[in-house]
């Protein structure tokens, strides 16, 4: 497998390299340095799959016209002006330094290329970027596998913004299917559960109150955890996953059988998919050691700090004061792996209830505003290295992440032609495994990324999917 690059065909020197004009240097937000340091470097992939085989032959064009413009960040690189101060200075972009095409065996059945691909994903996930361009690379793949005719991998390293931003640019460079002048729609962001109007004074006391109560609690687990309480070895936590290559499986799960279990419990789709891939990473544990039962493990779940009711255009984002900012504003929340007894084998949908109640407490406290404050602090004293290697810590220390991000309910189309599915992975992290999650149309796209040769993928996916079927039936029995 080697790389090629399609576009060499001659072209005017203009199509070939946008050059952009000296602009005054934008200061770089101190979590964007967090993100890009010496002590943590995390990289978003997107993977966008097509229903026909992909055409590249208007790629350059349509990265110039549509891509680049998005923000001036795609543009920039990130230089250093001290310790502590860090800019984005632009650059000319040559795009071909920034498109890729893997070359594969010629002939070859889907599932062959199927684990090309997985293979190819791995290895672009553990390659750095080069420091003097622009942090952004696409790569085409133009072969078939069991999943898409072709897939367009966006490569992008989180400092440029996190999912609520990136996933936002990709959307602005794709148009409904079925009506290219109608805006794509997301899903309705409602909550399930629903309170009673005479009865909101006193949920907003009691909430008020619980948040006094469980603030300092919580932001002092939360530095303990990110300090030196550290989870115990297990199947899930090897303690050792830094710059460990990386092997990514994806599983499809149906929006309508999760509305059907939120509507039965009264909780959100997010309570319902932290509380399946809890319970379905204790099962995997036990299937892989007995003991690991008995060990502390801990979910990083993450939250987009905005207060988010959907995706704005990127002109949004980028004015001044926007309600919706780009950028980076995402928070951790420390959801402990409940220890499994028979008993609670037995009913599943404790898994979601207890889920909702940690992730719903967690809310309501001002820990996340404490610890983006000590993070502040610790630039301040030590630098933007010193606030990453807590962060770092936070995520070593814990057993595995989880995310999700909205997509359109419709069917979108990249340059007329229709995207079947939408997944993305993080790389980079000290984690063992973590799970991302996409809605798009009427699916959950989960993708599972582990450490290579220390998680069985496959057995973690059937976990996974297991415990998902296991909260759906005994939901439809209540």
């Amino acid at each position: 497998m080697h790389h090629n690059n399609p576009f060499m065909a001659p072209q005017q020197k203009k199509e070939e390299e946008i050059m952009e004009e000296e602009e005054m240097e934008e200061p770089v937000s101190p979590t964007a340095m967090y993100l890009k340091s010496s002590k943590l470097s995390l990289t978003v992939l997107a993977v966008l799959e097509s229903e026909t085989p992909i055409d590249d032959s208007r790629c350059i064009t349509l990265i110039r016209d549509l891509f680049l413009p998005i923000n001036p960040r795609f543009s920039s690189i990130m230089v250093e002006e001290n310790k502590r101060v860090k800019k984005w200075k632009r650059v000319s972009v040559n795009l071909q330094d920034h498109v890729k095409a893997p070359e594969f065996p010629a002939g070859m059945t889907p599932e062959y290329y199927g684990e090309c691909f997985t293979e190819y994903l791995s290895n672009i996930a553990a390659e750095p970027f080069p420091e003097n361009r622009p942090l952004w690379e696409i790569h085409i793949v133009k072969y078939p596998t069991k999943d898409a005719a072709g897939s367009i991998i966006f490569k992008l390293h989180h400092s440029l913004g996190d999912g609520y931003s990136l996933m936002g640019a990709l959307l602005s460079c794709l148009k409904r299917f079925d009506d290219p002048n109608l805006p794509l729609t997301l899903p309705s962001r409602k909550s399930a559960a629903k309170g009673h109007g005479g009865a909101s004074f006193l949920h907003r006391a009691r909430r008020l109150f619980l948040g006094l109560v469980y603030t300092p609690l919580d932001f002092v687990v939360g530095v303990m955890k990110s300090s030196f309480l550290i989870d115990d070895t297990s199947p899930i936590h090897s303690g050792e996953a830094q710059n460990k290559p990386i092997v990514t499986v994806t599983t499809t799960l149906s929006i309508d059988e999760f509305k059907k279990i939120t509507s039965k419990l009264n909780v959100t789709i997010n309570d319902v998919l932290t509380g399946v891939v809890i319970l379905g990473t204790r099962l995997y544990m036990q299937q892989v050691d007995q003991e690991s039962k008995k060990s502390t493990t801990t979910a990083l779940v993450l939250i987009n700090t905005r207060a988010l009711q959907g995706y704005k255009s990127i002109d949004e984002m980028i004015k001044p004061k926007s309600k919706m900012p780009w950028g980076n504003r995402f928070a951790f929340l420390h959801v402990p792996i409940p220890k499994v007894t028979s008993s609670e084998l037995q009913n599943p949908l404790c898994f979601v209830i207890k889920a909702r109640k940690m992730i719903k407490r967690q809310r309501s406290s001002g820990a996340v505003y404490l610890t983006g404050q000590l993070l502040n602090l610790i630039r301040k004293l030590g630098g933007p290295d010193d606030a990453a290697k807590y962060i770092h810590g936070t995520l070593q220390n814990t057993s595995l992440a989880i995310s999700n991000l909205i997509g359109p309910v419709e069917k979108m189309a990249l340059d007329n032609k229709p995207v079947k599915g939408l997944y993305f992975v993080v790389s980079g992290h000290p984690q063992s495994v973590s799970v991302t999650v996409m809605s798009y149309i009427g699916s959950l796209r989960l993708a599972i990324t582990v450490e290579k040769g220390f998680v069985d993928q496959e057995k973690f996916k059937a976990c996974i999917e297991y415990a998902f079927k296991a909260v759906f039936n005994a939901a439809l029995q209540l």
